[in-house]
């Protein structure tokens, strides 16, 4: 290294740390970003390295630099001298500070920064890794570099769906990750966000398996945390077919969907409507709305049930034959007013959807069940998708 002058590689800090200042000052990702790659060997970054081999008190000038940056310019030159653990730790340190700093931020301008950390995290993680195994020590860095990528995915998850493909498939494809070997909160995190993700794309199949993980695994003491699953966990279990009791509602205070359930066990349209109407904002504000909307399928189908339960009691070699005027009635009995052309465009749904079994005699206006298993069950298949 050649030779610097106190007054060099103070002048050369003294620039790092006003381009970081800057760059946050101004918005800019793009420079902000250059300014953390550290594996990069960016000669500007090299040279501040340098600079801060310059002191021999290097932590006192550290300790006055901002509390974010202070672990950057520590790892920055723990990186240079080769103490890579060490500029592990330090990596880390300022990443959940940066991180906790893009979640204030109003826009995602940072975000080509973040995809920087991520990636340098993982990268300094790897090599300190081997600098722990030549030692004989257990390499555990990687690890938690992984628990950092998991909290780079919440952030972007809240609010930025659209962000989050990358992420995920950087998490589910890298090899170098065992799920199974993360802390459980980080697990559940990772479920329930993802879940949440499977919800807004309409693949609730997988939102069930990924939101039930997340539910099955969460410390029984964080109701909180709790509540906040069952929240988006519960209208995917409404989706295909499966109610929860009165008792968890009250429990994780989740009343808003007791008249949702209601609706769908005495198939009152009218109910699931005002339902839906009374808490709109928080549905909508959920993401969740649109999935409780489609139930109304579920609700014609209970209905029709009902008509068909009635029917049978009364005449049972008729019960399978179900006038649509008689749906009309039961439907105008509910404040519901529909024409007959409007109800068997409904059934016909019904029955493409196989929610019910049957087919329709037109001239007379009557929807013949399937003496076999009219109401085949949902089997755990999403309705009105």
């Amino acid at each position: 290294m050649a030779y610097i002058s106190m007054g060099e590689a103070h002048r050369r800090i003294t620039d790092y740390l006003n381009h970081f200042s800057d760059a946050i000052a101004t918005q800019d990702g793009a420079s902000l970003r250059r300014l953390l790659s550290l594996s990069s060997n960016n000669p500007k970054l090299l040279s501040v390295a340098d600079a801060l081999n310059v002191f021999q008190d290097v932590s006192r000038l550290i300790r006055q630099s901002h509390e974010t940056v202070a672990p950057l310019l520590r790892s920055l030159q723990c990186y240079k001298l080769g103490q890579l653990v060490d500029a592990y730790n330090s990596y880390e340190k300022f990443a959940n500070a940066f991180i906790q700093e893009f979640r204030n931020w109003e826009s995602a301008w940072a975000l080509e920064a973040l995809y920087v950390v991520a990636y340098e995290i993982r990268i300094i993680a790897e090599r300190a890794d081997q600098e722990l195994a030549s030692n004989g020590k257990t390499p555990d860095k990687l690890k938690a570099a992984g628990s950092f990528l998991m909290k780079v995915f919440g952030v972007l998850a809240l609010g930025t769906v659209h962000l989050c493909r990358s992420v995920i498939r950087s998490i589910e494809t890298a090899r170098i990750f065992d799920f199974e070997e993360f802390p459980p909160r980080d697990k559940v995190t990772y479920m329930y966000y993802t879940g949440r993700l499977e919800v807004f794309n309409e693949n609730f199949p997988a939102a069930d398996q990924k939101l039930s993980y997340a539910l099955a695994h969460c410390h029984p003491d964080h109701a909180p945390n709790i509540r906040m699953i069952l929240k988006y966990l519960i209208p995917v279990k409404l989706s295909i077919g499966i109610l929860p009791g009165d008792l968890l509602l009250e429990k994780y205070n989740l009343l808003e969907y007791r008249d949702v359930v209601l609706a769908l066990t005495r198939g009152d349209l009218r109910l699931l409507r005002c339902a839906l109407q009374e808490h709109e904002d928080r549905f909508l504000k959920s993401g969740v709305y649109l999935v409780l909307e489609k139930l109304e399928l579920q609700v014609y189908r209970r209905l029709l049930k009902k008509i068909y339960t009635i029917q049978k009691h009364k005449d049972p070699s008729k019960a399978h034959q179900v006038k649509l005027d008689t749906i009309v009635k039961a439907l105008k009995w509910l404040q519901i007013d529909m024409d007959v052309d409007e109800v068997e465009c409904i059934v016909a749904i019904l029955i493409y959807k196989n929610l019910i079994k049957g087919y329709f005699a037109h001239k007379s206006k009557v929807v013949v069940l399937s003496k076999q298993d009219p109401f085949p069950k949902l089997m755990g298949k999403p309705v009105g998708v």
